[in-house]
């Protein structure tokens, strides 16, 4: 049997707002994670922008293409540290160029799946 393609769900009244780079949704991604970490509870409706999607489904779409071998754990490890700073890596400002690069081709290899539900714009 075939799986049901992804339909993402209505959150809030509010028209929702793509994320203009998989970037911006994983520095969001990471922002709410941290939150839910100190104690933050998240529902629809709540934040400034309508999101169309919940933190979850980001997570959810970076464990598949880990799954997947399409991330590899050096990937993960470099968008968790940048991810944490909420920068992306700098070599200017003493950041390795292979953090920069995994960092690029993290968020390059997530976009595609991101840009086909509607995530990223």
């Amino acid at each position: 049997m075939a799986r049901e393609r992804y339909a993402g769900c209505v959150l809030s009244d509010q028209p929702t707002e793509s994320f203009a780079t998989a970037e911006d949704a994983w520095l969001w991604f990471i922002r709410c994670r941290l939150a839910r970490e100190e104690g933050a509870r998240f529902g629809a409706g709540r934040g400034d922008v309508a999101r169309p999607c919940e933190p979850d489904d980001i997570a959810r779409e970076v464990g598949r293409l880990y799954r997947g071998r399409i991330l590899r754990p050096a990937h993960l490890k470099v968008l968790d540290i940048f991810g944490r700073r909420l920068t992306p890596p700098d070599p200017w400002s003493g950041d390795s160029p292979v953090d920069a690069r995994l960092w690029d081709e993290a968020l390059d290899r997530l976009s595609t799946p991101l840009k086909r539900k509607g995530i990223v714009s």
